[in-house]
């Protein structure tokens, strides 16, 4: 049987979209019984119904007394093999295996079977003329037009310290590290709390944890292998780990005689095989490796000293510092001086280890972070700008960069999910977003997200959560619309094209500006006895200087007596 509906309007009105609405169930049609029928009906006995009361597993090992059988226990019955199999049996098993693999693959079969006949049975119906069949591309057009972004939770320091460092929980999220600090010279406030927090985001009014440091925390970082495991460095110098299935007290912290002389900027997990391994850098221009296991003094030692004479005197104060594990044996340091170090462990002499020198920023380079589909390429943040930098091309300048802005740039970082997307804190309290496959003179949002400095962003691995510190300790999460979080079709290929194409046209540049400096030193070579005097050279500029001048009265004179 099939119900059907009469829709009736006036010829005028055809060709104008229906407007539906809601309005209360109606009864359309009611079939009573028929008594007439009952003979017809034949009655089943017994009736069988198949259930399933077994919970749903994952892929397993277990240990049989003869092999190491793998089983699939997912939709099995009791929680095991049926009764007329024996699990000791490795013929009985296995075929009773096949014969499971057999039913799940006719099942994907009929599944897949009956999808394509109803997609043919469509295509034969009638064409419905309100259907949107561009709907994904017109939405696209639109978030690339209109982006947007809304505060969700605002976090707050009861003691009213600045945030120096965001780390978000490896599991999902689902809580936030944040460690504060007061970095104003000479504060010495007698209520001033070492603490730093963990919080919950489902219950942002109080912290999950409270971390209870010999000294201010300077960053924070969750350890990938194990969740437990949080790892800071303190204003003092120190390098201290928790495990907070222990609570807040340190489980272990170097001695002070042998850590960083000044403020830890940066700590690292590394990707080791015990996942026990980290090190950090300080603007006392030292790189430390520790062992959680043993920290009682560093396992190796490194000195920031890019005139390679291993000279702690001579050492750049390292106040940024990133690892990717992707690449496990090199890291960066952004320093003090505005130099971008690149350093290789695998070296033999600590003078090796220092690879690569980047030279561009006019102060200190507050974040440098590699780019996680391109780990060549890294962001740097210092002065007034961002730059992007690619270690192909060796101590030369950056191959892109944004405008100058008036206030500082504090913080930066990559997108997690879109390849030219980053994000940049202003000391003015605006929250930067950036996409350089589509814009490069302007940022795509501007965000004021509080009237005091940013001082650390964190974007969470799905790209769509941005957790940025203010000066104040206010953690404000901001969530971004889709069309800054989501990756586009061939996204990744066009901008590794943009980066090669930029790296390109920076190596010509440099080869250019080479040649000129060749060919300058050897004409300064062939004529020396040519060479001027630089009194000489200045008292003619000064001349010609004062010419221009008097010939431009000259000219403007003229101009108004004609007029």
């Amino acid at each position: 049987m099939e119900i059907k509906l009469e829709f009736v309007r006036k010829r005028s009105e055809f060709g104008r979209p229906c407007s539906f609405s809601d309005y209360l169930a109606e009864v359309t049609a009611d079939i009573p019984p028929d008594p007439s029928l009952a003979d017809d009906f034949i009655p089943q006995d017994p009736v069988d119904f198949a259930f399933q009361e077994g919970p749903v597993m994952a892929v397993h090992e277990v240990n049989t007394e003869r092999a190491q059988v793998a089983i699939k226990s997912v939709n099995h019955v009791e929680g095991g093999w049926p009764q007329h199999v024996d699990p000791k049996n490795p013929e009985l098993t296995s075929r009773y295996r096949e014969e499971g693999e057999r039913e799940e693959a006719y099942t994907r079969r009929v599944q897949r079977l009956g999808s394509l006949v109803e997609h043919c049975i469509r295509q034969n119906n009638a064409i419905d003329i309100y259907e949107e069949y561009f709907e994904e591309e017109e939405e696209e057009e639109e978030e690339e037009e209109h982006h947007s972004a809304k505060t969700i939770t605002v976090i707050r320091d009861p003691h009213r310290r600045m945030s120096t460092r965001i780390a978000w929980h490896p599991d999902a999220n689902r809580a936030m590290a944040v460690a504060y600090c007061t970095l104003n010279f000479q504060d010495s406030r007698k209520d001033m709390s070492f603490d730093s927090y963990i919080w919950d985001l489902e219950k942002p009014y109080g912290p999950e944890l409270v971390l209870k440091p010999s000294s201010p925390l300077m960053t924070l970082e969750y350890n990938s292998k194990d969740w437990h495991h949080v790892l800071g460095g303190c204003y003092n110098g120190q390098i201290v780990y928790w495990d907070t299935r222990k609570g807040g007290l340190p489980v272990e912290m170097t001695p002070v005689e042998v850590s960083h002389r000044d403020p830890v900027y940066g700590a690292c997990w590394l990707p080791s095989r015990t996942g026990t391994e980290c090190f950090s850098g300080s603007t006392d221009g030292q790189v430390l490796w520790w062992d959680i296991r043993k920290m009682s003094e560093p396992s190796e030692k490194l000195i920031l000293d890019i005139t390679r004479e291993d000279q702690l005197k001579n050492a750049l104060g390292a106040c940024a510092l990133d690892f990717a594990p992707n690449m496990p044996t090199k890291f960066l340091v952004g320093t003090e001086q505005g130099i971008i170090i690149s350093c290789n462990r695998d070296s033999k002499t600590p003078p090796e280890k220092i690879a690569h020198i980047f030279r561009g920023h006019l102060g200190a380079v507050y974040s440098v972070t590699r780019n996680p589909f391109f780990p060549k390429v890294f962001l740097s943040v210092g002065d007034w700008t961002a730059r992007i930098w690619t270690e192909e091309l060796m101590d030369s300048s950056s191959i892109m960069e944004t405008k100058y802005h008036t206030p500082y740039l504090l913080d930066g970082c990559w997108s997690p999910v879109k390849p030219a997307v980053f994000f940049t804190g202003k000391s003015d309290g605006t929250l930067d977003i950036w996409d350089f496959l589509y814009h490069q003179k302007e940022p795509c949002l501007s965000l004021k997200m509080s009237n005091d400095p940013l001082l650390c962003l964190r974007v969470q691995d799905n790209g769509r959560i941005v957790a940025c510190g203010t000066w104040l300790g206010i953690v404000s999460l901001v969530e971004i619309s889709p069309g800054l979080c989501t990756m586009r079709k061939n996204e990744k290929t066009l901008t590794s094209t943009m980066f090669e194409r930029e790296a390109r046209r920076e190596k010509i540049l440099q080869e250019k500006h080479r040649e000129r400096l060749v060919k300058e030193q050897e004409r300064a070579r062939a004529r020396p006895e040519e060479q001027e005097d630089p009194q000489e050279v200045f008292q003619k500029a000064r001349e010609d200087f004062f010419s221009i001048i008097k010939a431009e009265r000259r000219r403007r004179g003229q101009e108004d007596l004609e007029e």
